[in-house]
Parts: C-alpha cells; sequence; structure tokens
C-alpha cells in the first residue's frame, strides 16, 4: 500500500494508541478508529485492517491479564454479542459509513451518559441497588448493540468500557475480564470479515507492518493501568468514550 507520510503517522499512531486500549486504558480504541478513518477512504476497509491489530494487541493483554478474569460476566454477555456480530454481517452490505458513524456515536454518548447518571444514584444515601447487580435485559442489549457495531467498525471498546465499569469491577479484574472478551469476539469476527473481503493477505500484509507499533503500546498500557487508581481509572474510561462519541458524530 502507498501512502503519504501524514497517513503514514496517522496508522502507526493509531496501532500505537490500539494497543494501549488493549491493557486499560479502553477508551483509546475508538480513538484509534478514528485515526484509521483518515487512512483509508472507506470506515468499512478500515474496519477489515484494523481487526487484525486489535487482535495482536488482544494476545498481549490476554497473556498479561488472563488470570484476573472474572468469567461469570464472559458466559452472561457473549451469546448476545455473537448475535449482534452476525445482524452486523448482514447489515454491512447496506449500511452507509456516514450513518454508521453517526449510529455509533449517539449510541456510545448515550450509554456514557447513562453511565454517569447510574454512578451518581448509586452514591446517594437512599440508594438501595447493589453494585455489580444488573439484569439480563442490560447485558443483551449491551451484548448485541455490541456484536453489532464492532463488525461495522469495531468500536465496541468504549461500549464495553460502560458495560463493565456498571459492573463495578475492580480495575484488575476488568482489564482481565475485556481481555479475555475482546480476543473470543475479535476471532469469532474473522471469518465473517474474510467473507466480505475486508480481510485479504494484501491488507495482511500491511497489519504486519505495524503490529510492532501495538504491541509497544501494549506494553505501556500495562506500565500506565497499574500505576492509575481505581476513581481515576473509571472515570478516564468513561470520559475518553464520550470524547470517542463526539468525535464519531
Amino acid at each position: 500500500m502507498t501512502f503519504e507520510p501524514l497517513q503514514w503517522i496517522f496508522a502507526v499512531l493509531g496501532a500505537f494508541m490500539l494497543g494501549v486500549s488493549k491493557s486499560g486504558i479502553t477508551g483509546l480504541s475508538i480513538l484509534s478508529v478514528a485515526l484509521f478513518t483518515h487512512v483509508f477512504p472507506s470506515s468499512k476497509q478500515a474496519s477489515g485492517i484494523v481487526l487484525p491489530l486489535l487482535i495482536f494487541g488482544d494476545i498481549v493483554a490476554v497473556l498479561s491479564y488472563r488470570r484476573h478474569t472474572q468469567w461469570r460476566y464472559l458466559w452472561k454477555l457473549f451469546p448476545f454479542t455473537a448475535t449482534g456480530v452476525v445482524l452486523g454481517y448482514f447489515a454491512l452490505g447496506w449500511v452507509s459509513d456516514r450513518h454508521a458513524r453517526l449510529m455509533i456515536g449517539a449510541i456510545i454518548i448515550s450509554l456514557a451518559v447513562l453511565s454517569y447518571w447510574r454512578r451518581y444514584r448509586a452514591a446517594q444515601p437512599n440508594a438501595d441497588a447493589q453494585p455489580g447487580h444488573h439484569s439480563w435485559v442490560f447485558a443483551a442489549a449491551v451484548g448485541v448493540v455490541a456484536g453489532f457495531i464492532t463488525l461495522v467498525a469495531n468500536a465496541a471498546g468504549p461500549l464495553m468500557a460502560i458495560y463493565l465499569v456498571a459492573m463495578r469491577l475492580p480495575k484488575m479484574e476488568y482489564v482481565g475480564t475485556a481481555a479475555v472478551f475482546f480476543m473470543c469476539l475479535n476471532l469469532f469476527k474473522v471469518p465473517f470479515m474474510v467473507n466480505l473481503g475486508l480481510i485479504n493477505l494484501h491488507s495482511f500484509g500491511f497489519n504486519l507492518l505495524l503490529a510492532p507499533a501495538v504491541v509497544s503500546g501494549a506494553f505501556v498500557g500495562r506500565w500506565l493501568v497499574v500505576r492509575i487508581n481505581q476513581a481515576l481509572f473509571e472515570k478516564m474510561v468513561l470520559t475518553l468514550s464520550a470524547i470517542a462519541g463526539v468525535l464519531l458524530l
């Protein structure tokens, strides 16, 4: 692939930020997606390029944090997310790039506002909700929407961040659970993306060129996440997610 120098800068920076996001600073993933939309004219094409890079980051994250995984959240969420991926596969042919960005941005901002509202309500003296207790309806809604938007634009990171923060997981359990979940989800998406022609040998060669930036970012993110306290961590994740939604709009 032939790019201008500025496009290469965006691509390398996007790959690096993607790696950082895989080690716990989840909101950065959507910012990396936004950078790749400046490298490729189509967000669908960018989605096919980004997926293998996500998997490179997933490998580092799972090796680093797998012992902190809370499997009960994965079993509850993944069937619904897989359903969303299938729906996204059938929808990708008729959803335009513009409509996909607007839809995803609106969903992310709405859920960020909802999450802040939940945190405000939980902090009230008369709050009776138990931290981490949410219905199957909530898990199903998040799972289906996350599966749909992850296939359309690899933009499920902020949505899943909002869900896991709502579960009130400790920081390391949050990171470990997210790492395994996204590894399973991204591997599940590969056959669909290959069938759509968005991943091929030519695009994978480009992925290999950017792999060192992803791995470097993953190690930087690992260094950062152990040095951030829980309250700041949650605020950072939610704020970055909201900013990412605004950027998509």
